[in-house]
């Protein structure tokens, strides 16, 4: 990344994302582009019509955060690597829940935290690392990702060279015995339901939420441009200030994003008596005064 390139991510984007690329720009004198949301939702042609040989990375999800628009990330892969710009995805809204193509995307980077859809505890996460990057700088100097650290004897030799593969991106103290055995256990429950499974699961339940929520006047992405398992209800006056504490108080937990987008996020632990649970709690909430 150099002065005069770009750095392209979602307006809206969680605050993550956002304030480590913004940084990283302001920090190479490259411009941080936060691309506009699309009124019919389609994200991929807004990336795709962004990238351009200006474009040094671009630094993504699977889904929006705020309503679950999905983004088609073979294609915006493909773009990127035709510029020679840097594909980064943050798939902590997704991974867990939605099928991924690993070999058709073939980013850059990918990184997930494990609290959300892959189910693990706090203070975990995954990153992915393509082959063609894993030569890079890392952002600690862990003794444990040098060459020979498995050799205690030869600590205090500082070895130059780092542990093969992307461990030189690990962060320190990566046996960790207290969050990396229910990491692990979440990680093998996911496999044996099988993504495809858990997607077809959540999103049969997501599509009833948005038809029913059709009658109340609220609207939400289409399902062609929706993620399977994330429903962000709108409302164009906006929702009651008091939305969300009014709903948990019926044991109906949602949050209200960007202040006019209820997301509602069903699983496999769900069914259609938590649909209806949903709606008994939302109809009459919705009549209480907009903030």
């Amino acid at each position: 990344m150099a002065k005069g390139q770009r750095v392209i991510a979602l307006e809206e984007e969680f605050p993550s994302t956002i304030l480590s690329w913004r940084e990283r720009a302001r920090e190479a004198g490259a411009d941080f582009i936060l691309l506009p949301r699309p009124a019919d939702d389609d994200w991929t042609s807004v990336v795709l019509a962004a990238i351009d040989q200006r474009t040094a990375a671009a630094a993504l999800p699977h889904c929006h955060w705020i309503d679950g628009a999905r983004l088609d990330l073979a294609a915006i892969g493909a773009k990127l690597r035709s510029v020679g710009a840097v594909l980064a995805l943050d798939l902590t809204q997704s991974l867990g829940a939605m099928p991924l193509d690993l070999a058709a995307v073939d980013p850059d980077f990918l990184v997930a935290a494990c609290y959300k859809w892959l189910l693990g505890p706090y203070s975990t996460g995954f990153l992915y690392v393509a082959p063609r990057r894993q030569e890079g700088v890392p952002l600690e100097h862990s003794w444990f990702s040098r060459g020979g650290a498995e050799n205690f004897s030869g600590l205090t030799d500082y070895r130059d060279d780092f542990a093969a593969g992307a461990r030189r991106y690990d962060v320190g103290e990566p046996s960790n015995f207290a969050l990396l055995p229910p990491a692990i256990a979440a990680l093998e429950q996911l496999m044996a339901w099988g993504i495809e499974n858990i997607s077809e699961t959540a999103a049969a339940l997501a599509d009833e939420i948005v038809r029913r929520g059709r009658a109340l006047g609220l609207t939400a992405v289409s399902a062609e441009l929706r993620a399977p398992h994330y429903v962000g209800l709108r409302r164009g006056l906006g929702f009651p200030a008091d939305l969300v504490t009014r709903l948990g108080a019926a044991r109906v937990y949602v949050s209200v994003r960007g202040g006019r987008t209820l997301r509602i996020t069903p699983h496999v632990y769900n069914d259609a008596a938590d649909v209806d649970r949903l709606f008994e709690a939302l109809t009459p909430a919705l009549s209480a005064p907009v903030a």
